[in-house]
């Protein structure tokens, strides 16, 4: 059962990693790449925030120079499709189903829902029985047409299986925002400084008021929504936060989450920028939440 934890981008299931099973994975295995992987030659970069949007509680800064060596990334997030091939090589079973629930927006569910409770310091937030990869909004919901989007309701453990399985990793912090930023210095979003040049929308955010009225479907996007950003890199912002394989901090262990999601709004989270970060507990799953592939060359 998901337990509650104050956090305005995702609660936590604490107390769930020392009670539940070791994920165990055949490695070695192979798939399709449609979604590609781009190489990058790394090099030093500005990392960090300081600005006005940072929050300086969550560690964007100080700003410093930071040096990545050359890897490889994922031009988009791993889809439904490509984990779908995974579970049916290995069998492998998600955290969300084996403790029976996972957490889902409350404007994701159908109007003839059955009661679920809500995290008490994120209303929006509902644990919904039966919520997983293969039924996102609970029983009675599908992927069959969500095929190119993004795999959700995946912990970090989970993630690391379908990395291992691939023969590939999670992205340290540092190479998601090297990523991230495409070239671009100290800019906020991976096109640059303005959110929303000439009021074209870049990225898969939440529209309307936040968390009640939105003014466009709710919900992840195709993969290779949006354009690109320098590097060929889809979606580094907004639609699914993104785990990585670094800790939180010193004192923190936690893995971090990189670059928003759909529910991002910046009445209350404005955590869409290369910048922002969260942390969470590596066997929570959301339905806002996924994740990149890398690999060292």
């Amino acid at each position: 059962m998901t337990q509650e934890k104050e956090c305005c981008c995702g609660p936590a299931a604490d107390g769930r990693s020392a009670a539940a099973p070791v994920v165990e994975v055949a490695c070695g295995g192979a798939r399709g790449e449609p979604s590609g992987w781009v190489r990058l030659d790394g090099g030093t970069f500005l990392m960090g925030a300081d600005d006005a949007l940072a929050y300086p509680g969550d560690g964007e800064g100080p700003v410093r120079e930071v040096t990545v060596e050359p890897f490889e990334i994922g031009a988009t997030t791993v889809t439904v499709a490509e984990f779908a091939q995974f579970v049916e090589a290995t069998g492998h079973v998600s955290d969300a189903e084996r403790f029976g629930d996972s957490l889902v927006f409350v404007g994701s569910l159908p109007d003839d829902a059955p009661p679920t409770r809500a995290i008490a310091s994120t209303q929006w937030w509902r644990v919904v029985p039966g919520a997983s990869w293969r039924a996102p909004e609970g029983p009675g919901s599908t992927v069959e047409d969500r095929a190119d989007h993004p795999v959700t309701h995946v912990s970090q453990r989970d993630a690391l299986a379908y990395a291992r399985w691939v023969g590939g990793r999670l992205p340290t912090e540092r190479e998601w925002e090297f990523a991230a930023r495409g070239g671009l210095v100290q800019q906020p979003y991976p096109w640059g400084g303005e959110r929303e040049p000439d009021g074209e929308r870049r990225m898969n955010t939440f529209e309307g008021r936040f968390p009640s009225a939105p003014s466009r479907p709710v919900g992840t996007t195709p993969a290779r929504s949006f354009a690109p950003n320098g590097y060929g890199l889809f979606n580094m912002t907004g639609n699914v936060w993104e785990w990585t394989s670094s800790p939180f901090s010193a004192r923190d262990p936690q893995p971090v989450l990189r670059g928003g999601s759909f529910l991002c709004h910046d009445s209350y989270c404005r955590r869409y920028r290369v910048s922002a970060r969260i942390a969470n507990t590596p066997d929570s799953s959301l339905s806002h939440t996924g994740f990149r592939l890398a690999r060292s060359v």
